[in-house]
Parts: structure tokens; C-alpha cells; sequence
């Protein structure tokens, strides 16, 4: 089935928060932030930030409009934040951060701002959070919204590593090499992405990570006038928060983490359960397929036949493309990407059926603009710079760098895990091997003693965020301080699903300060 223009457009304009893979200090993380030492800190927590109406996107942000009017006519305000390029520095070089915000309709009853992140790493919280406004709405009652592009992110002095061209051929490439010449032709394009990354960053490259933003957003905290640190973070945003809560815990306010990272796990156990977490979706997506018998285009009657499908349509692809988009083709790698990308909201698997079937009739173009979103590539061909900044934090962040041949070596417990996307998630795991900076942790550490409660949601469908992090978050942020909530439903995250009973208790915390008992469970 052809997709319509109307299809693909609503594909490549949508906002993906996508894969979510960040140091401590080493501190007991009861330091004073409200008080900070030196004159060049001091001078950027009394800044005054100039508010105007919000620009269009910028093309590292991903393009399109500039923000529609929010309910009642109210418009979105941007604007820029100096922080130190260097936390360690705090008086040397500074940097911008893209922000912007909505004000709380109800200035009388405003609690204070609710600061979101929506993950990645490397999602622009500028184009995100217009884009789910009419998701936060209620919140938007007491809380001016308000979000921002971490360093390195969109408009907030982005690390590009390739020209659209090279992009183009970069995300065609074969990322399960099959041989040892396809194994050198990817090794020599992931180490030129990492020179072109160096390149462009410079000086800032070491400094894009994860504990970084969370000084940034403490600085955020201070400048915006809020005491506390109300915060919504998804994704990669429960990471981040996690190291906020960790390093400034008497400063957490009303926190709620949604489609929760594992802190406790490495590269390697973290892509073990997102190849395991994509999987679970799959089946449920072909489950769903026999559910509805001759409803659905695709060959089989059970979910052993339809992954059956899906692995030859892969495998006839690693060996020859189809025709996809104008000249551009689908790939092995594109096509594996794309039905990935489907999987983080059960809306899309409209879109996979339809994709999967098109691509066995010959035509990739759906399945292609699947992966074109999840890259962040536009109609007009130009890139945001979401996966160049994914690759500067997660490598960044994190110790390990496999080679090549320690990926092989591990893919037989991937393949174990998924057979569809275990390849691809177990090469992956080099995609690290020639950073040229080091990276800080094994994995983050997310303990905060003395922090307010934070609302831990976890979705049992999650693909992306298995929903075993959840419970790994709450033990590790600690006692008294996770709160444990249960989502059984689908998709990636729970709030934006729409489920009356998350809702419920997440607007009750955040609203009204109502904590729900840990362990209580939405269906």
C-alpha cells in the first residue's frame, strides 16, 4: 500500500522522544546550590532572561513553524540562558541554552515552573513541549511549562558530525556487517562521524554530558526564581533527573519520571534490555495482527509466522534495497530502524502493517519515512541533530567502548534476546569504539537521601524503557524517595497514552501534592 503524502508528512514532522541510553561528583549531593560559590556563578544565577516570542525552529531543532498560540490565544516565549561551558570551571567560558515557556493560565494559584525533558539524549525540548502542549494542559493551570535544548541540543551550541549528504549515505549503510569487508567499511564511517563530531564541537565536545545539564538545570531553577525544582522528565529525562535529584536533593520539588532509564545498567545490559524491550513490542504488535485475523495485510496466523515474515523481508533487504523514496532506497538498516521506530506508540503500528506489507510489494517508502523520523531527517532533507548529540552524551557519559569485534563476540546473547533486533542492537554496542573523548561512568549514580518523593512511572509495554527500570530507579534513588507507579498498557511512556488512572495520579502529585501509594498499579 502506497503511503499517502499526508502519511509521510505526519511521520516526519512528528516530535520522537527516542533512545534513552549521567556523573557524580563524588559529593555527599547536599550541597547548598541556592548560595553558589564565585563571582561568575553568581553573576549568572541573577541573570535576567529576555523573553520574546518564539522563532521558528532552527534546522538543528528539526524545522517547520514557529510554536501556534496555546489555548485562550496565550504564545510561546523563548529565550536564552548563559551557564558555564565548564561546571568545574565555574568562572571561565560560557554557553548558551535554548529555552522556552508557557505561562500558567492561573497566576494566583502558580505553584512555580514545571521544567521538562523528553529524552533522547539529544530531543530539543523547544520544538517537544509545543508540540504535546494539549498533553500538559492541566498542568499548564498552576505551573508555567517550560523546557529547554541540554547543551550540545538544537539551538544550545549543537555537536554536528556530518553534512545532510553524508548523512544520507551514513544511515544507508549496513550496520550488521555480514563479513569482514562490510565490518572496515563501517568501522571507517563510524570513525569519520566521530572526526566530523570533533570537528565541529571542538573544545565543547567533553562537556555535553549528563551531569553538566544537571547543573544547568539547577542554574535554570535559580534564575526562573523557583525555590524548588519542579520537573517532568521522560526517557532520557528520568536519567538526567535522577542525577539532579542525586546532586541537589533538598533542592527536588514535585518530580515525576516517566518511561524509565535502568540507572543501574552498563551499555552493554542496557542494550540487552531495549533488544529485549523491542521484541516484547513486537510480539505484541503481531499478537495483535492474529487478533484481528483478515484484518491484518500481513502473511501468517500466528506471531512465530509474521516475525517469521519480518526477518525474510530483512534479510531479502541486506541483500538487495528497494526502492524507497525518490532516489534514496531502503536498506537492512533503514527498514530495521523504521520498525523500531513504529513501536514507541501503538498508534504507529497502523503504520508498520501498512509499511511491512508495502515493503514486501516493492515499496519502501513508508518503512523509510519510519526511520527517516526516528533520525530526525526532514522532507525538505536536511537533519536535526538529535543523533549526533544522542552519540556526543551516551559517549560521553559512559566508560565502556567496545570494538568491533567485542560487539561480534556478544551477539549470540542478542540474538538470544531478539531475534529481529538483536543484530542491530548487539554492533551497536561499538558505536562508541573510536569517540575521541573519554567517557565518566559505568552508569549513573541516582541516590538522593533527603529528596522530596518522585513519582517513578513504568509502563509493562514499554519497548525502549523496559519496565524493569522503573523498579531499579526507585531502589536506587532510595528510601522514602521513589515512588513506585504501574502502567499495563503499551507504548513508550505512560502519561502521554492518555490512561485516565496515570493521569490522575500524576496530575494529583503535581497539582495538588497528593502521593499515591507505592506500588499502585493502572490498567
Amino acid at each position: 500500500m502506497p503511503i499517502s503524502a499526508a502519511q509521510r508528512a505526519a511521520l516526519l514532522t512528528a516530535t520522537t522522544v527516542l533512545l534513552a541510553a549521567g556523573c557524580s561528583d563524588g559529593g555527599d549531593g547536599t550541597a547548598d546550590a541556592t548560595k553558589p560559590s564565585g563571582t561568575g556563578v553568581s553573576a549568572l544565577t541573577s541573570q535576567k532572561l529576555s523573553w520574546e516570542p518564539c522563532p521558528a525552529p532552527s534546522a538543528a531543532e528539526g524545522g517547520g513553524p514557529a510554536p501556534s498560540p496555546l489555548p485562550g490565544g496565550a504564545t510561546w516565549e523563548c529565550s536564552f540562558l548563559q551557564t558555564p561551558l565548564d561546571w568545574s570551571v565555574p568562572d571561565g567560558e560560557t554557553i548558551e541554552l535554548a529555552l522556552i515557556r508557557a505561562r500558567a493560565r492561573n497566576s494566583d494559584d502558580r505553584i512555580g515552573s514545571l521544567i521538562f525533558n523528553f529524552g533522547g539524549p539529544g530531543g530539543s525540548g523547544v520544538t517537544a513541549l509545543p508540540s504535546f502542549a494539549s498533553t500538559y494542559e492541566t498542568l499548564r493551570g498552576r505551573y508555567d511549562l517550560v523546557s529547554f535544548d541540554p547543551r550540545g541540543v538544537g539551538r544550545s551550541d549543537p555537536v554536528e558530525c556530518a553534512t545532510d549528504k553524508e548523512l544520507d549515505a551514513y544511515y544507508a549503510l549496513d550496520f550488521t556487517p555480514d563479513d569482514e569487508a562490510e565490518e572496515r567499511t563501517l568501522s571507517d564511517a563510524q570513525k569519520k562521524y566521530a572526526t566530523g563530531c570533533e570537528k565541529d564541537a571542538g573544545p565543547a565536545l567533553p562537556h555535553v554530558g549528563t551531569e553538566n545539564a544537571a547543573r544547568d538545570m539547577d542554574l535554570m531553577r535559580q534564575v526562573l526564581g523557583d525555590e524548588k525544582l519542579h520537573y517532568f522528565g521522560i526517557s532520557y529525562g528520568t536519567e538526567l533527573g535522577g542525577v539532579y535529584a542525586h546532586l541537589f536533593p533538598k533542592n527536588v520539588g514535585r518530580a515525576v519520571f516517566d518511561a524509565v532509564v535502568d540507572p543501574d545498567a552498563g551499555v552493554e545490559d542496557g542494550a540487552l534490555g531495549q533488544a529485549k524491550g523491542f521484541q516484547l513490542a513486537l510480539d505484541n504488535f503481531a499478537q495483535d495482527c492474529v487478533d484481528r485475523g483478515d484484518a491484518c495485510t500481513l502473511p501468517g496466523s500466528t506471531v512465530a509466522e509474521i516475525e517469521a515474515f519480518v526477518m525474510d523481508l530483512l534479510a531479502s533487504l541486506d541483500k538487495e534495497p528497494i526502492p524507497g523514496i525518490g532516489d534514496r532506497k531502503l536498506t537492512q538498516t533503514q527498514a530495521t530502524n523504521g520498525i523500531a521506530q513504529s513501536l514507541y506508540s501503538k498508534e504507529y503500528w497502523q503504520y508498520l502493517e501498512q509499511g511491512l506489507d508495502a515493503a514486501d510489494g516493492g515499496d519502501g517508502a513508508l518503512l523509510l519515512s519510519l526511520s527517516d523520523a526516528m533520525n530526525g531527517r526532514g522532507q525538505n532533507g536536511s537533519y536535526s541533530n538529535i543523533q549526533a548529540a544522542n552519540a556526543a552524551i551516551n559517549c560521553v557519559d559512559f566508560k565502556e567502548r567496545y570494538t568491533l569485534g567485542q560487539a561480534k563476540e556478544r551477539l549470540p546473547q542478542f540474538r538470544e534476546a531478539s531475534p529481529v533486533f538483536g543484530d542491530f542492537m548487539g554492533w551497536a554496542l561499538a558505536s562508541c569504539s573510536q569517540w575521541p573523548v573519554p567517557g565518566l561512568w559505568e552508569h549513573p549514580d541516582v541516590s538522593a537521601p533527603g529528596s522530596a518523593p518522585i513519582l517513578v512511572v513504568g509502563n509493562t509495554g514499554d519497548p525502549a524503557t523496559p519496565y524493569e527500570g522503573a523498579r531499579s530507579m526507585v531502589n536506587a534513588l532510595g528510601k522514602g524517595v521513589g515512588v513506585e507507579l504501574t502502567y499495563e498498557g503499551e507504548g513508550h511512556g505512560a502519561y502521554n497514552g492518555g490512561d485516565k488512572c496515570v493521569k490522575k495520579a500524576v496530575d494529583g502529585y503535581l497539582l495538588d501534592g497528593k502521593v499515591p501509594a507505592s506500588g499502585t498499579v493502572c490498567k
